[in-house]
């Protein structure tokens, strides 16, 4: 395998306001591939009678939509859960959690005021207490360099060796200062978006999928997925070494002070990635944060994904309350009761 070049990329902001790039901006790339799939969703329409998921995707962007995995994950159109329906041969999909139920009750009111699009799932490993809210497929933006930096460390492990030194620094800055250059070059250097595929099917991201080409910040994914991820990198079994997760956890606790906002707003102890991008078709803002934070004497695993905020710092607020909420939440439920053995 021959070396990449050893030049370190550049630091950046998370996001590229001026260019189409890989984070997902609106370019000749995006704007060619969106005629090329309204042509083929209009032919489908002659064929089929329709073309259902024609100006409905989650975030407004055309380029591709994934649906639900499961009736399970299904939300309502304003994205609160939607009720159970049944799942064929006799079975129906599980009813709510009473953590589900108190975290939809505390976050509803923020999706309302703030008009934007919320999906929520927060986890505490010590009891096992999880609530997830709204299962809406959103744009990651930056968030997906945590999965990128997966990638590379499977890859790696694969191999059996170390990162090299450009790989460490690469990484370094793609997490802790959202190096978007540096996000360029590991895309490319995993395989673009058939690695990172790959790499989810081993950490077991169902509902993930690859952004187009080079455009890694519009890769879509769900709250549930990213929650998973986060166990991957913080919980003892994963498919991670435990070398690859400390290094995740490592630059995930050094990220620009600038950069520290989003799921740190509940608790301390900050471990977390961000995610914020303008789609320039609607002028609204993707805001995203996710990681690992210490409240009320626990730790908790804490997703927010959002969009339709027409400022950024609008979003980042809402994003704020509803970490807060959800661990609030989180904390007035009961803890799950452990099965009987016998």
């Amino acid at each position: 395998m021959s070396s990449y070049p050893p030049a370190r990329p550049s630091r950046g902001t998370g996001h590229h306001p001026d260019r189409s790039g890989p984070d997902g901006h609106d370019g000749p790339r995006a704007r060619r591939e969106r005629i090329r799939l309204a042509l083929a969703c209009s032919a489908a329409t002659a064929l089929l009678m329709g073309c259902p998921a024609t100006g409905r995707h989650t975030t407004g962007d055309p380029v591709g939509h994934l649906p639900p995995r499961h009736p399970a994950s299904s939300t309502s159109a304003d994205g609160r859960p939607a009720r159970a329906a049944s799942a064929g041969h006799g079975t129906r999909t599980p009813s709510p959690t009473p953590a589900d139920t108190a975290l939809a009750r505390a976050l509803e009111p923020i999706r309302t005021r703030s008009g934007i699009q919320l999906s929520v799932a927060v986890l505490e490993p010590a009891t096992g207490r999880r609530a997830v809210y709204g299962s809406r497929h959103h744009i990651t933006a930056s968030l997906s360099k945590v999965n990128i930096l997966a990638a590379l460390l499977l890859r790696a492990q694969h191999e059996d060796r170390p990162l090299t030194g450009w790989e460490t620094s690469t990484a370094a800055s793609m997490i802790r200062s959202s190096d978007n250059d540096s996000a360029d070059a590991l895309w490319r250097w995993i395989g673009a978006g058939p690695g990172l595929t790959d790499a989810n099917r081993t950490l077991g991201l169902t509902s993930t999928q690859a952004g187009p080409g080079f455009h890694w910040g519009l890769t879509r994914t769900t709250a549930t997925d990213q929650l998973k991820l986060l166990d991957a990198v913080f919980a003892d079994r994963s498919p991670l070494s435990g070398a690859s997760r400390r290094l995740i956890r490592t630059f995930m606790s050094q990220v620009d002070d600038d950069q520290a906002w989003g799921v740190s707003a509940e608790g301390t102890g900050r471990q977390l990635k961000n995610g914020w991008l303008q789609r320039s078709h609607s002028q609204r803002w993707a805001i995203n944060s996710m990681g690992r934070v210490t409240a009320h004497g626990s730790a908790f695993h804490l997703v927010v994904l959002s969009y339709g905020s027409p400022s950024m710092e609008h979003g980042v607020s809402a994003v704020e309350r509803a970490a807060r909420s959800a661990v609030h939440a989180l904390c007035s439920t009961p803890p799950p009761v452990p099965p009987i053995i016998r």
